[in-house]
């Protein structure tokens, strides 16, 4: 499996990615996102962007990179970058599928994607994927499974992912909403040919929304690599916009808000890949401080106590707008 080149590797951030989803298109919800991007958001500026980053990234230890179908042309800018630097044959890449891009690179579009699961849906953007990346695609994941997902009980869809799985791509699952672990459970019991069928998983955690832990923990006890996206709430945890309980802790470590959300999630021990969704270089740097965090059971409770009913979580997180 490609991932366990992320388990050899030797650097302190092996254990960090970096997401494409704030950069791969000229609108998303990260709150402070105006001031992150240039009012610029051409198709060439954000190549750009994204390639700084990757740049950045790769050169301080990390090695997984995500992207999805549904996040603009992120894997247009994340295949021009592979080409540039043929030496980064050790990067994995994992993408998704699932949505559809729909705001015309646009940032007021009335809906920027739409959900459909269905194995029309994978054929098409499966092709997609592969002119992009062609053999460079280690992960291929369903985008945002819920427990009422056709994903789970397609057995022809099912066959086609076992197919990819045959032929070397890994197969996986990223997860959304108030009932994430009720979908992980589901998904581990999929199998083919009484094979489990998939060997990732990505979901959301962070400490204003833990509620998928104890299935994440089951997952990786199955032998799934645990992948945690949206660490930092989608800009809730960063700076101007992280809780008082957050910024005092990151006082008393002397770090970035960022950064510590961040290091509770590295404390778990099932966490495999922990996402850093940065729009910006200076806010990859600062996500990359969160391995040397040290935090005390004290400082972890006042954190704990942050975390919201999961359906308040997710509902403010429904509300948030596109910028």
């Amino acid at each position: 499996m490609p991932f366990a080149r992320l388990a050899a590797a030797t650097t302190p951030t092996c254990h960090i990615g970096l997401g494409l989803a704030a950069v791969g298109r000229p609108g998303y919800i990260n709150l402070g996102r105006d001031d992150d991007l240039p009012e610029d958001r051409t198709v060439e500026a954000l190549e750009r962007r994204t390639h700084q980053l990757l740049d950045a990234a790769y050169a301080q230890g990390v090695r997984y990179f995500d992207a999805a179908r549904s996040y603009g042309r992120s894997e247009e800018f994340l295949a021009g970058w592979l080409r540039a630097n043929p030496g980064a044959d050790d990067v994995v890449v994992g993408s998704k599928w699932g949505y559809t891009y729909t705001a015309g690179w646009t940032t007021d579009a009335e809906r920027h994607e739409v959900k459909d699961h269905s194995v029309r849906t994978y054929d098409r953007q499966r092709a997609e994927t592969a002119e992009l990346l062609g053999d460079r695609l280690d992960l291929y994941q369903i985008h945002s499974v819920t427990p009422d997902s056709p994903a789970l009980t397609d057995k022809e869809l099912h066959a086609k992912l076992a197919e990819a799985a045959a032929q070397g791509v890994s197969v996986g699952f990223s997860t959304s909403g108030p009932a994430q672990a009720d979908a992980i459970r589901a998904a581990l019991a999929v199998t083919v040919d009484g094979e489990p069928l998939f060997r990732t998983v990505q979901s959301t955690y962070n400490v204003l929304e833990p509620s998928a832990g104890p299935a994440l923990a089951e997952a990786h006890d199955a032998g799934l690599t645990v992948i945690v996206k949206e660490g930092m709430a989608n800009g809730r945890l960063a700076d101007p916009h992280a809780p008082d309980a957050l910024r005092t802790v990151a006082g008393e470590a002397s770090l970035g808000c960022d950064a510590v959300a961040l290091a509770v999630i590295l404390r778990m021990p099932w966490a495999g890949v922990i996402l850093s969704g940065a729009a910006t270089t200076a806010q990859l740097a600062s996500n990359l401080h969160a391995p040397v965090v040290d935090l005390d059971e004290e400082q972890l409770s006042r954190l704990a106590a942050l975390a919201e009913d999961p359906r308040a979580y997710w509902q403010r997180r429904g509300e948030l707008p596109w910028h």
